[in-house]
């Protein structure tokens, strides 16, 4: 057993209190500080170099690898000022085919849905637009044992995000969640998208600042119900485009969207190492052990960053 510990740990949304969404679940800016300070004092922060080298030689180092997952705004308007001031490095994986239509994921059209309207008053309004026949993968029970076990939500939350992200067939998807944005936004698509994502002007000026950017995919799709070849397109493409946008990827890395070993196959693995990438994180709770470097590399274990003081939620 591996003597130091090296932790990786995730985060999605890092932003200030906003009242206009007042049930959205985002770690406070504040809070972020605060649990810097306590991986400060109990563990320390991998460097990037020695965290790289252990990639290479299979021993870990100790410490912990911050990351962050979608490419959000409040990556480079909070989180990178935060970073910088502090001299460290992170990862943040970047869902490349925002910026082709600037339009925002069906994900995180849901997270914005469920920050603005109270769980109870959305829920009713999904079932007011959705058949059973819809539901293709509602038996699959993965989808409904393994989800958003993590999470701190009330039950109605819960349903509507297995239903909107894991349940419902891909091809209804897009129009139902479009349909519940058009009745509770005013706002245009590209007023949106301009207020979510990070820039591509942004996001390089992240990776010329030392931080690693690494494939979240295309799409933010479970690629447990994808076929093969459309695995390989959301692999692919999304490297394509980030290396497009900062030229040659000193680091080549992927993170599964929604993570959890039923998110993804032995054949997507093999797809990424076909790609020649060098490690992927998935989510589970356990520290970066020896045996993870050597022999599972596509599927790194990561903490979600509630696992941890001062990693909740506010609301």
């Amino acid at each position: 057993m591996d003597s130091v510990s090296m932790k990786a740990v995730m985060y999605h949304y890092v932003r200030p209190f906003d009242a206009a969404f007042p049930h959205f679940k985002n770690l406070h800016i504040d809070d972020f500080e605060k649990q810097l300070d306590f991986f400060e004092k109990e563990f320390g922060f991998v460097k990037k170099l020695d965290f790289l080298h252990s990639l290479k030689t299979g021993i870990p180092s100790p410490g912990v690898i911050l990351t962050f997952d979608d490419g959000f705004k409040d990556h480079f308007r909070y989180v990178f000022p935060v970073l910088k001031r502090r001299n460290l490095w992170a990862i943040f994986y970047i869902t490349t085919g925002v910026y082709a239509g600037e339009n925002l994921l069906d994900v995180h059209k849901i997270h914005l849905l469920l920050g603005k309207i109270p769980s109870v008053k959305l829920f009713k309004a999904l079932q007011e637009n959705i058949s059973e026949e819809m539901l293709s993968d509602k038996k699959v029970l993965a989808f409904n044992k393994a989800t958003y076990q993590l999470q701190k939500n009330d039950d109605y939350t819960n349903l509507i995000k297995r239903t909107l992200n894991y349940y419902i067939d891909y091809g209804y998807r897009a129009q139902l969640i479009e349909a519940l944005i058009k009745r509770f936004f005013t706002d245009s698509r590209s007023q949106l998208f301009s207020k979510f994502y990070v820039s591509k002007s942004e996001l390089k000026q992240m990776a010329d600042a030392g931080m690693i950017l690494g494939s979240h995919t295309v799409n933010h799709y479970v690629m447990s119900k994808l076929s093969i070849g459309k695995q390989k397109m959301e692999i692919v493409d999304s490297f394509s485009f980030l290396e497009s946008l900062t030229g040659e990827l000193p680091v080549k890395t992927f993170c599964y969207p929604y993570g959890g070993f039923h998110t993804f196959t032995n054949e997507t693995r093999k797809l990424l190492n076909d790609q020649e990438v060098l490690f992927s994180f998935n989510v589970e709770e356990q520290d970066i052990c020896s045996e993870y470097l050597n022999s599972n590399r596509q599927a790194l274990p990561r903490f979600d960053c509630n696992q941890f003081p001062y990693g909740g939620c506010r609301t």
